[in-house]
């Protein structure tokens, strides 16, 4: 195959593995298989940790949470390895596994995965591109509840103090659409309250939600205490959780720059908040549930996240923890190593 032939990356990714990756280069004896997941050292920068480097097998996606602060796909991880460019790591996937070469340039010439391919392209037509979509932002509420009960024995069962309840702005609410709920603030990144969530008390039953957002309301769009913690020192690593409680009670112990996702996957455009509040050298720390949903979703954040920052994942020992468990001094030993 030519080198200067288009390639399309896109066909040549669907057609190989991680796994056969790996296994080309003769690293799969390194790696410990989980459910959905590759992990060991890092063979990019010869690392020893046998935790530093996770492959999501589903995903077909690397990330190394050590030295190299990066992840990708496999190409990018065939690029790395060889240092090479993504059109010659490419090149090298199609021999290594005996891809079919025509199959593999077939209408690539658009295909080029943010990468520019090595050979000349035919100028486009000059046309008048369609303004980007953007979504409608959350407008900020005009009201708030401010009749709420702070001393609900429900709150004290979660294990809150009273000024994190207040710091918080959340209590007992018990007329409207939230009657009988624990009402919660939620803030843009401006710190305008843009809609309140109601947590019902205890486990619900069958059929009625845990929690109850307003119609209209896009929670992919905000980042839950996101607009307190890029208040925190630049140099403190931001906490990423899933949920309200996990975000309050981390910070109730100390542990200030924490938002929550308000769910285990993270939106287009949550990635592009942390994205405009970051740099290369600030750090963000995942902290997700230790189930499945949990799981797949730091892997996915992880990757993407790592291509604009350092990014490490907090992984716990017993299935189903969460941060809002986590024993006292184990959250502060951490909050005294982020600062």
């Amino acid at each position: 195959m030519p080198k200067s032939q288009f390639v399309d990356f896109k066909a040549v990714k669907s057609a190989i593995t991680m796994e056969q990756v790996l296994e080309r280069y003769g690293l799969m004896d390194k790696f410990k298989r989980g459910t959905d997941s590759l992990s060991g050292p890092c063979p990019i920068h010869k690392g020893s940790n046998p935790t530093q480097f996770r492959v999501s097998i589903s995903k077909n996606v690397w990330n190394c949470f050590s030295e190299c602060k990066h992840g990708g796909n496999v190409l990018d991880f065939i690029a790395r390895m060889d240092d090479v460019s993504i059109h010659a790591a490419a090149l090298k996937a199609i021999e290594w596994f005996d891809l079919d070469p025509e199959a593999m340039s077939a209408g690539a010439e658009g295909e080029t995965e943010g990468e520019v391919a090595e050979a000349p392209k035919p100028a486009p037509k000059k046309t008048t591109p369609a303004a980007p979509e953007k979504a409608t932002p959350n407008a900020p509420l005009k009201f708030r509840l401010d009749k709420l009960e702070r001393s609900h024995p429900y709150l004290a069962e979660r294990g809150l103090t009273q000024e994190t309840i207040v710091d918080f702005g959340i209590g007992h609410c018990s007329k409207g659409m939230m009657a009988d709920r624990i009402a919660i603030p939620i803030h843009n990144a401006k710190g305008e309250v843009v809609a309140y969530a109601g947590r019902y008390l205890g486990e619900p039953p069958e059929g009625t939600p845990k929690y109850k957002l307003p119609q209209g309301f896009r929670k992919s769009q905000e980042l839950y205490n996101f607009d307190r913690a890029m208040k925190e020192p630049a140099d403190v690593p931001l906490v990423i959780v899933v949920g309200f409680f996990d975000a309050m009670k981390l910070h109730q112990l100390g542990c200030r720059k924490v938002a929550a996702l308000m769910g285990s996957t993270m939106s287009a455009a949550q990635e592009e908040m942390i994205r405009q509040n970051t740099t290369r050298g600030s750090q963000v720390i995942l902290m997700l549930k230790e189930n499945e949903a949990g799981r797949a979703g730091r892997d996915d954040i992880a990757c993407r996240v790592s291509r604009f920052c350092f990014v490490r994942v907090h992984e716990f020992e017993v299935p189903d923890m969460e941060p809002e468990k986590m024993p006292a001094e184990e959250i502060q030993q951490l909050t005294g190593g982020l600062q």
